[in-house]
């Protein structure tokens, strides 16, 4: 493919985080010089297309290779059943079988490429219901976010799930379209059980500031009860054994640390403090907002409680994936600052700085 022939696969993934620090780069400046990004509503409809093609194309045709982690195994399974191997299993049946039946239609490149395509637009189309024309600045702070690249290349099924998520809680005028999607989404990943869960209790109950306090008891009762959280939602089986690296010490070793991240707390609770800044302190009174706040609270508070366990991150991706429409939402719905473009410069440069730090 055109990309993996010009971009040696050493470089092809710091290529896409240095293309998109230009961009970020270019963003700030003119925000800053000029108040704005694009002003004309055509520009920034070729833009977001421009941004939806390049990012799904860049993705979707990478060169297939475990430097990609998950891709490999992936990879793997879809060679098998192109060769005439059987589903020999009911684990994550729904995936297999539409791994199975794409490996009869279409090689293993063009899988990853629909994988892209599946990932991507749904983002693409969830930012078009929420931002109308703005869409593109928002598309673009969540390709700039930390897990956006990871989940999209390793974490495949898990990152299409949560894509699925934000699209269905998009969807606001037919409530069973919603429900649908959000089927689709469980059947792809059942982690995504954790938001679905978090959306349904935003129905029955709306406080705030107890989604708040609720979060912030998450964190002692992590450091004082140690394990017995994973060893309890293990137990039950939540999850089924997707849950089985909570407690399993096999897993310690494949994941950079393993015990309370303090560092992965505080860039959770970013996103917690610019809620409750726009929330309580600006007064912003928009219903959907509050409830995708209380959303991204509950399922990062689950997240605080097995904190300690192996693969923690991908729990954290559970609340992590509504990180950019939490923090970047209220500006493009409201005016909270006198010099408001500039405030949102220096967002989008804090962001993203802690995106490519992370990938250094």
């Amino acid at each position: 493919m055109i990309f993996n022939s010009i971009i040696p696969l050493p470089f092809y993934t710091p290529f896409f985080y240095n293309a998109l620090l230009v961009v970020i780069l270019i963003t700030f400046l003119k925000l800053q010089v000029k108040g704005y990004v694009i002003q004309s509503a055509s520009k920034k409809e070729y833009v977001s297309l421009l941004f939806l093609f390049a990012v799904t194309l860049y993705m979707g045709l990478r060169p297939i290779s475990f430097v990609f982690g998950d891709m490999g195994i992936y990879a793997k399974y879809f060679r098998e059943f192109s060769n005439g191997a059987e589903i020999t299993n009911n684990k994550d049946y729904f995936w297999r079988l539409f791994m199975k039946f794409c490996s009869g239609i279409m090689t293993v490149q063009y899988f990853f490429l629909l994988c892209a395509i599946l990932y991507v637009i749904p983002l693409y189309s969830a930012a078009k219901k929420w931002f109308g024309t703005d869409r593109y600045f928002i598309f673009l702070m969540l390709i700039a976010s930390f897990s956006f690249w990871a989940y999209g290349t390793n974490g495949i099924r898990n990152g299409i799930a949560t894509s699925f998520v934000i699209y269905g809680l998009s969807l606001t005028k037919n409530k069973y379209l919603k429900y649908g999607v959000f089927l689709i989404a469980y059947l792809i990943h059942g982690s995504v059980i954790i938001p679905i869960a978090a959306y349904v209790l935003t129905l029955f109950y709306t406080n705030t500031r107890h989604y708040l306090i609720g979060w912030l008891l998450a964190i002692p009762l992590s450091l004082a009860l140690g394990g017995f959280w994973e060893s309890l939602f293990a137990s039950v089986g939540f999850g089924g054994d997707r849950l089985t690296y909570l407690t399993d010490a096999r897993f310690a070793d494949q994941f950079s640390r393993v015990g309370f991240r303090w560092d992965f707390l505080l860039y959770s609770a970013a996103a917690v403090y610019v809620g409750y800044y726009f929330i309580f302190k600006k007064h912003f009174d928009d219903k959907l907002y509050h409830q995708l706040f209380n959303i991204y609270v509950t399922a990062n508070a689950f997240w605080i409680l097995v904190i300690r366990s192996s693969f923690s991150n991908r729990f954290a991706y559970l609340s992590w994936f509504l990180m950019a429409i939490i923090i970047f939402y209220p500006f493009f719905k409201q005016r909270f600052f006198v010099k408001q473009q500039k405030v949102l410069a220096y967002t989008v440069l804090i962001y993203y700085g802690f995106t490519y730090y992370m990938t250094l």
